[in-house]
């Protein structure tokens, strides 16, 4: 039932101050505040266990305008100016951009710069992202791109002309570590390490006055999937960035930089999870399962310190095979069209579905066994973890899996040829795994135990601000907005929600300034709260 203009008015009068603030005052609080910081949307930051995935419209992947509008309307709903003191990043910061634009191997003679396209992350996406966040307020030059592979690769991807539309840094830091200057290098030291006690880091990634976001590609490799957790190793200067080297084989770095005994620890540690069979890791051979424990101790160490503001897993299309080679009928790997964008805080659990979406089954993979062993994770099961489709006006939708559709990617990741087994060398690892129960730890119940309306925010607002509601079980919820004599003006949501939180937005670009209100119904129960808009 809606409320009386009385009722409206008396909760009015009842909310004190916070009303009667004028708006002189409001605006001199907001100017004080404004454009100083930045930050992702508050629901992320609430939600750091939480993968949220983006749907995108991209109808070739030679399209360059709808990619670059897909990293525009992507940047847009997730990077938000910060007015709360303490709680963003600073305008001033370094944005430090790690893609993925590793060597495409221009020599092959089967190289094609269209057909290897998914061999990096897309410039025009990151093009895109870049010019979303100078909308914020961040000056063209504080944006470095980094990586340290194949620098003469470069143009290739569209890197070096996209830097130029955009402003960006990027250089070719490929030479060795002691051919760097020292302002080109960050050195930082790996408290707990396995293999590493100290790496070098391409600056400004890991500088305290730094900001890093992760930005991998849907693609597969010999790792299985090179997502976000492998692309950060990319950030290393030469040759510390080398984490694939075999067992029998030693990285050309300053020993001192390595753990005493670190290969024995490892060995031991590989035969543990061999006991305890983590799958395929009893693979024989150079490149078998201790290769992949090896480098799976080197990438877990690189993560444990290198901690990026939000990873992002570029899928407008997706590629199989490793580099050139893949299943293909001629031998190659492939690009698919995929249209997703996974995307979160903790760079496993966007890898763990990033697997699941790409048709393999995650707890197949040493990796995810290993940074939950380390407590760099903590899921292991992808129906676990808590998953929203994020929407281009900045709300989200607690989903399932399977509310989304998967790309199949093969991979050559330690095909069983062993013991008597026969698969093909590009295979899906899609084997059934039994996910052991009371193993994970998630840091925030997503599940309610009472239906939950949220203040808005920001607040005051113009034009737009975000509502989180929660609802213990599964049901329909209704929320409406009213004016101040209680009429209702708009419908923000009216539809079958699952349990668990969820984020919409009100974007009102045509209403006057003053007090509105929100008000939420679900099997019975009903809430109102207050918010002020202020043009």
């Amino acid at each position: 039932m809606l409320l009386s203009r009385r009722a409206f008015l008396k909760t009015t009068a009842l909310s004190g101050s916070a009303v009667a603030l004028s708006s002189k005052n409001i605006l001199g609080r907001l100017s004080r505040q404004s454009d100083s910081c930045f930050g992702v949307n508050q629901f992320i930051d609430n939600n750091p266990d939480a993968v949220f995935i983006m749907r995108t419209s991209v109808d070739s992947k030679t399209n360059c305008e709808a990619k670059k509008k897909a990293g525009l309307d992507f940047a847009k709903s997730v990077f938000v100016p910060r007015s709360e003191a303490g709680s963003g990043i600073p305008m001033t910061n370094k944005i430090a951009l790690k893609p993925n634009i590793t060597c495409r191997q221009t020599a092959d003679p089967k190289y094609t710069t269209l057909g290897t396209m998914g061999i990096v992350t897309d410039s025009f996406f990151v093009e895109g992202i870049i010019e979303s966040m100078k909308q914020l307020g961040i000056c063209s030059s504080n944006f470095y791109l980094r990586e340290v592979n194949c620098a003469s690769d470069f143009e290739e991807g569209g890197y070096l002309s996209m830097a130029k539309r955009t402003g960006a840094n990027i250089r070719d830091l490929s030479s060795d570590v002691k051919n760097l200057s020292a302002e080109d290098v960050q050195w930082i030291d790996i408290e707990n390490g396995q293999y590493f006690k100290r790496l070098p880091y391409l600056a400004p990634i890991n500088s305290p006055d730094s900001y890093l976001i992760n930005i991998a590609k849907f693609k597969t490799h010999s790792m299985g999937m090179t997502l976000c957790a492998k692309n950060i190793q990319g950030a290393i200067a030469q040759p510390y960035q080398m984490h694939c080297t075999l067992f029998k084989d030693e990285m050309n770095i300053n020993p001192d930089c390595v753990v005493p005994g670190a290969k024995d620890n490892i060995m031991a540690n590989y035969l543990r999870h061999v006991e305890e069979k983590i799958p395929r890791w009893n693979k024989p051979g150079d490149t078998g399962g201790l290769w992949q424990e090896l480098w799976a101790t080197r990438c877990l160490d690189n993560n444990s310190v290198t901690k990026a503001g939000l990873n992002i897993i570029e899928g407008i299309y997706g590629r199989d095979g490793n580099f050139i080679v893949g299943p293909g009928a001629d031998g190659l790997a492939t690009d698919y069209l995929s249209n997703i964008v996974i995307f979160g805080k903790n760079p496993f659990h966007v890898d763990i579905i990033g697997h699941w979406l790409g048709g393999h089954e995650p707890g197949n993979f040493g990796l995810f066994h290993l940074a939950l062993e380390r407590k760099l994770s903590n899921y292991l099961n992808p129906e676990s973890i808590p998953l929203y489709e994020w929407k281009a006006d900045g709300s989200a939708v607690k989903s399932k899996l399977t509310d989304f559709p998967r790309t199949l990617l093969k991979t050559g990741y330690l095909t069983k040829d062993y013991n008597g087994q026969s698969e093909d060398v590009w295979h899906l690892v899609n084997e059934p795994f039994s996910y052991p129960s009371g193993v994970e730890s998630p840091g925030v119940s997503q599940r309610p135990e009472s239906f939950v309306l949220s203040q808005n925010y920001p607040n005051p607002f113009n034009p737009s601000t975000s509502i989180q509601f929660s609802i213990p079980k599964s049901g329909n919820v209704r929320m409406e907005i009213l004016d101040i004599y209680g009429r209702v003006i708009d419908v923000l949501v009216d539809g079958y929600f699952s349990g668990g939180q969820h984020l919409t937005v009100w974007n009102n670009k045509n209403s006057s300034s003053g007090i509105y209100f929100y008000r939420m119904f679900f099997e019975g129960y009903t809430k109102t709260k207050q918010m002020m808009l202020l043009k």
